[in-house]
């Protein structure tokens, strides 16, 4: 191996990311620290996106005000999850990523690759805003924080609700906070390496 390679995880951290982490539908009372938030966006920010488009945009939603109003927009399934966790993202795809290419991609004129095609943009945003909400979501249990990415809403009511006046459409919701492990259920099973892959 290169010196300069990177080592392999242990497996306490790859516990932590993976293998004991769990989707989680209920949260202890305890709060999640505005730095801590911070410290996530500082790592997943550096995951690869498509010419550096970073298209990931996040409301935190964490006030009883602001709980209040998210209720609403999320299926009758998800509400006792959100009312459990101390705060719930918004994980959000702005359509108007192209934008910030002059301050992310700028040995280049990236913005007019997009400019003017719809389903160029959409695409771009949205397989790379789910990319980063994969990176947001290993950054937050890397953190020590527990996960319960959620489908489940209405994305009109939140964009109403939360994203009016922006060019930012939701992706999906992710509660976040310190799981409570008592209301796991069975952990399910995952397909097989022969089931999934190929290796051609």
């Amino acid at each position: 191996m290169d010196a300069s390679s990177p080592a392999a995880l242990g497996k306490t951290a790859l516990d932590q990311l993976f293998l004991e982490a769990r989707t989680h539908y209920a949260f202890q009372p305890r709060p999640v620290e505005p730095e801590l938030l911070h410290q996530l966006h500082d790592l997943l920010r550096w995951g690869p996106t498509a010419a550096n488009s970073c298209p990931l945009r996040v409301v935190f939603v964490a006030s009883a005000e602001a709980k209040a109003k998210l209720l609403p927009c999320v299926s009758a399934g998800n509400v006792k999850k959100v009312q459990s966790a101390p705060l719930t993202a918004i994980l959000a795809m702005d359509l108007r990523f192209f934008d910030k290419l002059a301050k992310l991609f700028p040995h280049t004129d990236a913005k007019s690759w997009y400019e003017g095609k719809e389903a160029l943009i959409a695409e771009t945003a949205m397989r790379n805003s789910s990319l980063q909400g994969g990176y947001f979501i290993l950054a937050a249990r890397a953190l020590g924080l527990d996960c319960g990415p959620m489908s489940g809403f209405d994305p009109a009511k939140v964009r109403e609700a939360f994203l009016a006046g922006t060019s930012w459409t939701p992706n999906f919701l992710c509660n976040l906070g310190y799981g409570d492990r008592s209301a796991l259920h069975t952990r399910q099973p995952r397909l097989d390496f022969d089931e999934s892959c190929r290796i051609v």
